[in-house]
């Protein structure tokens, strides 16, 4: 670390320690050449996942949005704002910890369906209803019918 001083390439930690956000770690510093001291900040750089879009468009991973749509899956059922919780944070952590920074809607819209399956079934046909564009009542019977298959 340069000193913004002397410009002298080498300096020692005097104190560490987390900011208040815990994003970050503050590092006081002492350059070795002229002595005086300076604060540096330290923090990971996190890469967005883009998302590919069903027409082609990309934009930036948004967890609201997947929040959102269970949310609204999930409205009038019994299910803890918790799990919901839960569920968008696996999703999330799941693909940007992945080595892919780029991720099709579709990869995340069936990952968020197979979650929903076991939370609440009920939640799963309301998202797929909307994620899958049900054309008629048979394609909305077809995925109960599919649901109830694997089941058994």
């Amino acid at each position: 670390m340069r000193c913004p001083f002397c410009a002298h390439g080498d300096s020692k930690v005097v104190d560490s320690r987390p900011t208040e956000d815990g994003n970050a770690i503050r590092r006081r510093r002492e350059c070795i050449s002229c002595e005086k001291r300076f604060t540096t900040y330290e923090k990971i750089e996190i890469i967005p996942v883009m998302v590919i879009k069903k027409d082609g468009r990309r934009e930036v991973f948004n967890r609201d949005k997947i929040m959102r749509g269970v949310i609204t899956a999930c409205e009038k059922r019994p299910v803890p704002m918790e799990a919901i919780e839960a569920l968008v944070c696996q999703v999330e952590n799941e693909f940007q910890n992945s080595l892919e920074k780029e991720i099709s809607s579709e990869k995340i819209g069936e990952r968020v369906m197979n979650s929903l399956k076991t939370l609440d079934e009920v939640a799963y046909v309301r998202f797929a209803s909307v994620y899958r564009q049900f054309k008629d009542i048979n394609t909305f019977i077809a995925e109960v019918n599919k649901l109830l298959t694997d089941k058994d």
